[in-house]
């Protein structure tokens, strides 16, 4: 060998060195991992899934081609220990390579592309919906195992593209390759139709209120940020009221050390002022990263649930059905030639064709087994998940803590620098500091 070595080539030959087996076996990357005892059980905890690996997506400087201007990703695994490059199209490939191999699990949807007039704030919207998109697959248990994703988070290759499609090519989807495929009846309890019916239920009930909550928690966090822009513009409006260089009138030279003493407290105002904004902004920005993006990320996933739901009703028992009405008309054809004595040839491709017809009835039939088989564990991982609620509404109330917090220390410590503004003809250095109700507009 010689050359430098990717991340990606390394895992590869660390898998060739692996010492042999006594009993043969399919190759690891095709295989779903399960845990001891019955198959369709997950044992994983919330912490297991958050720790197997956490990647971060950051925009790099665009870079211009002939025509466009194309936006690329820094993707960072810390399981892999690897950062690679990668376009949005690299991303779009990935996931056409996990649904065509994975068909009966939740695989996230993509934010959609924009080809032209894509500003700052969609490319960033963009970003972090990559982020929360790949950290969800890395996590997946059957995907965290799979040699696609080693491929995606480690190749540092050019034609990424290609390598993902080469995997997926003649292997076939995951029915083909599970060892538990064919025996997917046996392992699923006998009233597994209304516990499929009930769980989309209430994961349709789930996603209807955490879809109200991240809209109010993002109403939360952009009041901080547009309280943050108001208590800036006040203090520069003190500021300004404190640097204003018209001179007094004569009628109002009487006033002109009081004046004088105003302005200069003014003046000083927007330091403090600023820092309030500052201390604003700051925990708004923490509501969007620790409250706003955790519940996206769980939206996300519930939405990759419901659209497992739609796929498995619109695709397997959809196929299902039309392969029964096909086997059906077969019967009737094959009823009608005997009964008018057509030529045996042609009757015996009928039944030819009935017998393959009722295989891939059959094989049909296992694959709906295996879809639902596969929606359990889905479904189960959505359970997983629900303790992330507890973190999200955690990190909502430190947030609002901490923020307080700071924010009342600022003004804590700025109510002492207003003492020279309420110095009156009486000396009084702390006066109230809202007028005697019903006094202020009196005449």
């Amino acid at each position: 060998l010689s050359g430098p070595l990717d991340c990606f080539s390394l895992f590869c030959l660390l898998d060739l060195a692996k010492p042999p087996v006594n009993e043969p076996r399919e190759p690891e990357q095709f295989l779903m991992q399960a845990p001891q005892g019955n198959p369709l059980l997950l044992s994983h905890t919330l912490q297991e899934l958050l720790s197997k690996d956490s990647v971060q997506v950051e925009l790099i400087p665009e870079k211009k081609g002939l025509f466009l201007k194309h936006v690329e990703y820094e993707v960072s695994s810390k399981r892999f220990k690897c950062s690679v490059y990668r376009r949005y199209n690299d991303f779009v490939v990935f996931h056409e390579m996990l649904l065509q191999k994975f068909p009966y699990r939740m695989v996230p949807a993509l934010p959609p592309k924009r080809m032209l007039g894509a500003d700052r704030e969609f490319i960033e919207s963009r970003r972090r919906a990559l982020k929360r998109f790949i950290n969800l697959v890395a996590r997946h248990p059957p995907f965290s195992e799979d040699v696609l994703l080693k491929l995606f988070l480690s190749f540092s290759g050019s034609d990424v593209q290609n390598k993902l499609r080469e995997l997926v090519q003649g292997v076939g989807d995951e029915f083909m390759t599970c060892r538990f495929a064919t025996q997917a009846k046996d392992f699923l309890p006998a009233d597994i139709q209304a516990q499929f019916a009930a769980s989309r239920e209430l994961i349709r009930n789930i996603y209807n209120s955490f879809y109200k909550l991240r809209d109010r928690a993002e109403r939360i966090a952009s009041r901080a940020i547009d309280n943050a822009s108001d208590l800036l513009i006040f203090g520069k409006e003190l500021s300004a009221l404190g640097s204003d260089t018209t001179p007094l009138p004569s009628w109002a030279a009487l006033n002109n050390s009081t004046w004088g003493t105003l302005k200069q407290a003014l003046k000083g105002l927007s330091v403090e002022f600023a820092l309030l904004a500052d201390k604003a902004v700051q925990q708004g920005k923490q509501e969007e990263n620790d409250v706003v993006e955790k519940l996206n990320l769980f939206l996300d996933l519930l939405q990759s649930y419901k659209d497992l739901c739609e796929r498995h009703e619109k695709g397997v028992l959809h196929k299902h059905q039309r392969a029964l009405h096909k086997y059906s008309m077969m019967k009737k054809q094959m009823m009608s030639a005997t009964v008018q004595n057509k030529e045996p040839e042609s009757v015996e491709q009928l039944e030819s064709r009935i017998v393959e017809q009722e295989n891939a009835i059959l094989t049909m039939e296992l694959r709906n087994y295996f879809s639902l088989y596969c929606l359990h564990q889905e479904t189960q991982l959505i359970h997983i998940y629900l303790p992330l609620t507890s973190h999200i509404l955690g990190a909502f109330v430190n947030s609002q803590i901490q923020g307080h917090k700071e924010m009342s220390k600022v003004w804590n410590e700025l109510k002492p620098k207003l003492s020279c503004l309420f110095v009156g003809s009486s000396s009084m250095p702390t006066p109230p500091l809202s007028p005697p109700e019903g006094n202020f507009f009196s005449n």
